[in-house]
């Protein structure tokens, strides 16, 4: 996390620090009416959504710089940029919750990655650097929703991996933010222990002096 950020990297991929874009996650109802809430949003705007961006590593500077100056000009786009984002981290997020919980995943959250997937794939070009062949976008591209573009990929390219059954959620009774689970014996149980784990130790501090 950078110094006097707002936003926190602790997911261990792309996919999941964009869910994370939010404070306490909740599962208000469960089986066939579930409904998936959060206490605080953290994603206000487009704007936001390049800050965020670009710290997560996702977007260059200069593209960054770029967008920031096309927002204004394509004011409607960005909002409805803006509001695909949103739905696709809502999605990701609850098909991830659902392959956690062992639920089978809506067709609809997986249609939603599916077409924005769709999109990123259609944009990315084989480029020959470093004497090797990668998929990239185009360093110059003007379309407002590029920043997409490497989310979408990171959660298919999760979900379609063996990292995909160390993915948790924290316990954090005010958390419920996603990560992977790196450590040898997969016993990571916070996000992060500086902030779950350490409020965890006090709240059991606290019940064992009562």
């Amino acid at each position: 996390m950078s110094n006097g950020s707002k936003w926190k990297y602790v997911g261990g991929e792309l996919c999941l620090d964009f869910t994370n874009t939010v404070g306490g996650r909740f599962v208000e109802r469960e089986k066939d009416s579930m409904a998936f809430t959060f206490r605080e949003e953290k994603l206000g705007s487009y704007e936001d959504l390049v800050g965020w961006s670009r710290e997560a590593g996702a977007l260059k500077r200069s593209d960054a710089k770029r967008l920031l100056l096309l927002a204004p000009q394509k004011n409607k786009e960005a909002k409805m940029v803006f509001r695909r984002a949103v739905t696709l981290r809502e999605s990701l997020f609850k098909v991830i919750k659902h392959v956690i919980e062992g639920w089978e995943p809506l067709i609809t959250d997986v249609d939603v990655l599916n077409q924005e997937c769709a999109l990123a794939r259609d944009r990315q070009r084989l480029v020959y650097t470093g004497r090797k062949f990668m998929w990239a976008h185009p360093g110059d591209d003007d379309a407002l929703d590029c920043l997409i573009w490497p989310i979408a990929l990171s959660g298919s390219e999760l979900l379609s991996s063996e990292k995909l059954v160390r993915v948790r959620q924290c316990p954090g009774p005010d958390c419920g933010w996603l990560f992977v689970d790196t450590s040898k014996n997969q016993s990571r149980q916070w996000c992060d222990m500086k902030d779950c784990g350490n409020l965890a130790k006090v709240r059991r501090y606290r019940e064992r002096q009562k």
